[in-house]
């Protein structure tokens, strides 16, 4: 099964796909990586999860990856006596450590940080940003605010504080357990949230200790502060638009999503773009034309992937948002704009001269792909972050790269015998590229490799060879 376009999709799984059924029709509609969201459920619940992915997976012929999505520290309210409570502009409301159930004048927040990091006039956001506090006093243990903006407000709702560095580890303890239970399970990609500086990531690094590839999921103002130290200690990005919108102004959010993908790119490391884009899928069988456009800037933009949350999740209409987002990316991609419109600028380092190379040749001589031999998956990445129009071909004896690269822009991840004589490297080159369909008897294919085979390190092979006609 090879994928008809470059981007990919990544589908959340949850209580409207738990089944091997619901996973193999969501493979055969266009997912590439399937979300485990570790925010709700148990490690039996995940566990099962995974094994029935796995077993599609093995139904299939393409690797598929599993993105297990970490929780964070998510700051919520406490609970009302009567399970909710109707604020409205203009009264006083005050927050503390109580642990009773709240009322209308008052709630509990379990948070100490929370008002560590409180100023007088500080805006508090809870519910997304439905309802709004501006601070008046506080305390170590309280906060005493005026309602700027109110509506009713259920248990435990989240809350933000924007413009705050909240002084608050990235990995709690849940997280921690999450993790280690995660990583028992050969999860591919790990994504931290609520990432606000480069130290969270370099904790999740040393943790996971290269057991899967981690991924920073880029949610607060602080972390675009930090970006380029975050950057460097990640494998992969996530433009998490659902809390980075509540904490920027509406209008800033489209523009810190180009500049996320920009710098992603640039450095070579996958890129989703994720939260509501095709939201009203969840309970409509169709999306809103703003939501195709959505879903199609992104893929103007050059994103690796795109995300679909509660659609798949918890919607009616899970396979169908596969299909249309599926769809929504192919016809994009058949713009005659599309690669000009895609292709970001960069500085070419010197140890990708020749994958910029490869990149040019396979332009210039109608390759019918490109066929990178890969033990880490660096060599196919590199060649993907020069957005070929042709699909790269990566071929690794390691069924754990295989299955990362499906997060890359058009890499299409097969795994093979490990070779070690280089001479080997265009009959298994072709071979692949006929039996997967991605070129026909007697097309150009290119070839890129590192020589020693199976050692890390810059590509340094860059070979032309011919499939043979039938």
């Amino acid at each position: 099964m090879i994928r008809a376009r470059r981007a990919r999709i990544v589908a959340t799984l949850g209580p409207a796909t738990r089944s091997p059924e619901k996973i193999r029709e969501l493979i055969q509609a266009g997912a590439d990586v399937f979300r485990v969201n570790f925010s709700h459920g148990s490690h039996e619940d995940h566990a099962e999860t995974i094994r029935m992915v796995r077993e599609a997976e093995g139904k299939g012929d393409r690797p598929v990856a599993i993105l297990a999505d970490l929780q964070g520290p998510k700051l919520r309210l406490g609970k009302f006596a009567e399970g909710s409570a109707e604020l409205k502009a203009g009264q006083s409301f005050r927050i503390d450590m109580d642990k009773t159930p709240g009322d209308t004048a008052r709630v509990g927040v379990p948070h100490p940080e929370v008002f560590a990091a409180l100023r007088e006039g500080s805006i508090i956001l809870l519910d997304d940003g439905k309802v709004r506090l501006q601070v008046t006093d506080h305390g170590p243990d309280f906060a005493e605010t005026v309602v700027i903006a109110g509506e009713k407000l259920s248990n435990n709702k989240g809350l933000n504080l924007p413009g705050n560095a909240i002084p608050i580890p990235a990995l709690t303890e849940k997280d921690r357990a999450d993790l280690k239970f995660a990583l028992t399970q050969n999860v591919d990609w790990v994504a931290l949230s609520f990432v606000q500086r480069a130290a969270d990531m370099a904790e999740l690094r040393k943790l996971v200790e290269g057991r899967a590839a981690v991924l920073a999921k880029i949610e607060k103002p602080a972390a675009l502060e930090a970006l380029d130290e975050i950057l460097d200690l990640c494998q992969g990005i996530m433009v998490a638009r659902g809390d980075l919108g509540v904490e920027l102004n509406p209008e800033d959010v489209p523009v810190v999503q180009k500049q996320l993908v920009r710098m992603a790119r640039n450095r070579g490391i996958p890129v989703i773009v994720a939260t509501q884009m095709l939201e009203s899928m969840i309970s409509s069988p169709t999306p809103t034309r703003a939501e195709a456009s959505d879903v199609a800037n992104a893929v103007y933009e050059g994103a690796d992937a795109v995300m679909l949350s509660a659609e798949t999740a918890a919607g009616a209409y899970p396979v169908e948002a596969v299909s249309i987002m599926d769809r929504i990316i192919t016809r994009v991609e058949h713009d005659p704009r599309w690669p000009e419109l895609m292709r970001a600028e960069h500085v070419i380092e010197e140890s990708d001269a020749l994958v910029a190379a490869a990149f040019q040749a396979a332009e210039a001589s109608s390759a019918a792909c490109v066929v990178t031999f890969t033990a880490t998956g660096q060599t196919a990445l590199r060649m993907s972050r020069e957005r070929p129009t042709q699909p790269t071909l990566a071929l690794t004896p390691h069924l754990g790269t295989a299955r990362r690269l499906a997060l890359g822009w058009g890499i299409e991840p097969r795994v093979v015998p490990d070779i070690k004589d280089p001479e080997e490297m265009p009959r298994l080159a072709t071979e692949q590229a006929l039996s997967t369909g991605i070129a026909d008897p007697g097309e150009r294919v290119l070839i890129l490799a590192g020589l020693p085979m199976g050692s890390p390190g810059a590509a340094n092979v860059l070979r032309l060879a011919h499939t043979p006609r039938r």
